[in-house]
C-alpha cells in the first residue's frame, strides 16, 4: 500500500497505528514512524561512507513535524562536513554526561542547585536529608546502572524503622532526580516509574490537632506549666497565640517585629518564590507580653527563638519533641495549632473564613478573582486576633481555678 508523503503537522497527529508498524515520508530520508502501540517516532535513513544508517530523532508530539525537519537540516550540514550525525550525538551526551557529572549523587546535587530558586529553603534542606539515605547505600554509582530495586531496598529499610511516610518522600525524590537525568540525556527512563504499589503504605492520617475547647484549655495548662527552656516555652505559647506555619515560628526574626505597630510582619517561605505575598500578624496584648520577655533574653540575636544549632533557631523538633514529653504523642503537633485555631474561630467564635484563611498564610481572593493584600480587613483580624487570645486565656484560667 503506497503511502501518502508527510507534508503537515495535521498528518501526523491524524495518523493511526495499524496492526504493524508503517512510515510515513517527510523526504530526505525524514520519516514518522507509527507503532501498533500507538507511539510515533522520528527517524532519518541516511547515508554514510556509502554504507545506509538510521538516526532516531524522538518521540512524537514531543518532536513535532517542524523540529523533525530541522533535526534533518542539521544532521545533513553534519554530514556535508564530512560528520556522521549518529557518532557526533553519541559524542555530545557523553560530554554532557561528563559536565554534568554522572553518579547518582552528582546528577542529584545538580537537580537541588537548579530548583533551589523555585523551592522554599526548607524544601530543599528536607530533599538534601532525604537523598542522603540513596546517596548512602549507592550515591557513587553511575545513574545510569541504579536500578529500582536498589532504591526500593533503601525505601523497605526505612519503613522497617516505622518510617512508612519517609520512605515513601525518599523514592519520590529519587524519582525526580532520575527524571531530570531523562531530560539531561543521562539516563533513557526512570527506573521507578512502574512501581507503584511496591512499597507498604499506610492510612493517611491527618495531622493530630486537639479541637475540644476542655481538652485545649488543659494542653494550654501544661504549656504553662512546662518545665523546658524559656524559649521552647514561649514557642509553645506563640504556636497557640499566632498559628502561623512551624517553620515560619521558629524562623521568625527581631526585625521582621514592629513593637510600636504591634504586628509581626514577614513572606512565607512556602509562598517566597511564588508570589512573595507578606503576611500580617496583629499581636494581640498577651503576644507582646511573651515577645518582651523574650527580648529580655534574645533580644540582641537574629531570631526571636535563639538556638545554638546550625540554622540558628529551634529545631524542627523543638515544638513537637515538647508536646510528646508533656503527654500528647498522636494527639497534638506543632502544625494541629492552625487547625486549632482554624476549627474554633469559625465554629465556636464565629469569625468569617475570608479572615481566618487570610490569617493562616492561604491566599483569599475576592469576587472577581484578585487575592487579598496584606492590610486587607486589618482591624477585623486585628480584633480577631485579641478575641482568640482572650478565649485561649479563659479556658487556661478556668481550669486553673477549677
Amino acid at each position: 500500500m503506497t503511502r501518502k508523503p508527510l507534508t503537515s503537522a495535521i498528518q501526523a497527529e491524524k495518523a493511526k497505528p495499524e496492526a504493524k508498524p508503517y512510515k510515513l515520508a517527510a523526504g530526505e530520508g525524514l520519516f514518522l514512524e507509527i507503532l501498533p502501540t500507538g507511539k510515533k517516532r522520528w527517524r532519518l535513513r541516511y547515508f554514510y561512507m556509502g554504507k545506509e544508517q538510521m538516526l532516531s530523532l524522538g518521540m512524537y508530539p514531543y518532536i513535532g513535524f517542524q523540529d523533525a525537519k530541522l533535526l534533518r537540516h542539521n544532521a545533513k550540514q553534519l554530514l556535508a562536513q564530512g560528520k556522521n550525525p549518529s557518532t557526533e550525538r553519541k559524542a555530545e551526551k557523553a560530554a554532557k554526561r561528563i559536565a554534568l557529572g554522572s553518579t547518582f549523587e552528582t546528577v542529584a546535587l545538580r537537580w537541588l542547585e537548579e530548583i533551589k530558586d523555585k523551592k522554599a529553603e526548607v524544601t530543599i534542606k528536607k530533599s538534601r536529608w532525604l537523598l542522603q539515605f540513596a546517596f548512602d547505600a549507592f550515591g557513587n554509582m553511575p545513574i545510569s546502572e541504579v536500578r529500582s530495586s536498589m532504591v526500593l531496598d533503601v525505601c523497605k529499610k526505612i519503613i522497617s524503622e516505622g518510617k512508612v511516610d519517609t520512605a515513601h518522600r525518599i523514592k519520590t525524590r529519587c524519582s525526580q532526580v532520575f527524571r531530570y537525568a531523562v531530560a539531561n540525556d543521562l539516563i533513557t527512563f526512570d527506573p521507578l516509574r512502574d512501581t507503584q504499589g511496591q512499597l507498604e503504605t499506610h492510612e493517611v492520617k491527618h495531622r493530630a490537632a486537639i479541637t475540644k475547647p476542655i481538652r485545649m484549655g488543659e494542653l494550654l495548662r501544661d504549656i504553662e506549666n512546662y518545665n523546658g527552656t524559656l524559649t521552647v516555652r514561649c514557642a509553645l505559647k506563640l504556636s497557640a497565640l499566632w498559628f502561623i506555619r512551624p517553620g515560619e515560628l521558629r524562623a521568625t526574626r527581631w526585625d521582621s517585629i514592629d513593637f510600636e505597630e504591634k504586628t509581626l510582619l514577614f513572606i512565607p517561605p512556602k509562598t517566597r518564590k511564588k508570589t512573595a505575598v507578606e503576611l500580617l500578624v496583629p499581636l494581640s496584648r498577651q503576644a507582646l507580653e511573651i515577645l518582651h520577655q523574650l527580648h529580655a533574653v534574645n533580644g540582641r540575636d537574629e531570631y526571636v527563638f535563639r538556638s545554638h544549632g546550625k540554622e540558628g533557631y529551634l529545631s524542627e523538633n523543638a515544638v513537637n519533641g515538647a508536646l510528646t514529653r508533656m503527654g500528647y504523642k498522636n494527639e497534638m503537633t506543632a502544625h494541629g495549632f492552625r487547625a486549632m485555631a482554624k476549627t474554633t474561630l469559625k465554629q465556636r467564635l464565629k469569625y468569617r473564613d475570608e479572615l481566618t484563611e487570610m490569617q493562616l498564610g492561604h491566599e483569599v481572593k475576592d469576587m472577581h478573582g484578585k487575592a487579598y493584600n496584606r492590610v486587607d480587613f486589618i482591624d477585623e483580624r486585628t480584633e480577631m486576633m485579641q478575641a482568640w487570645a482572650d478565649y485561649l486565656d479563659a479556658l487556661r484560667q478556668d481550669l486553673l481555678e477549677g
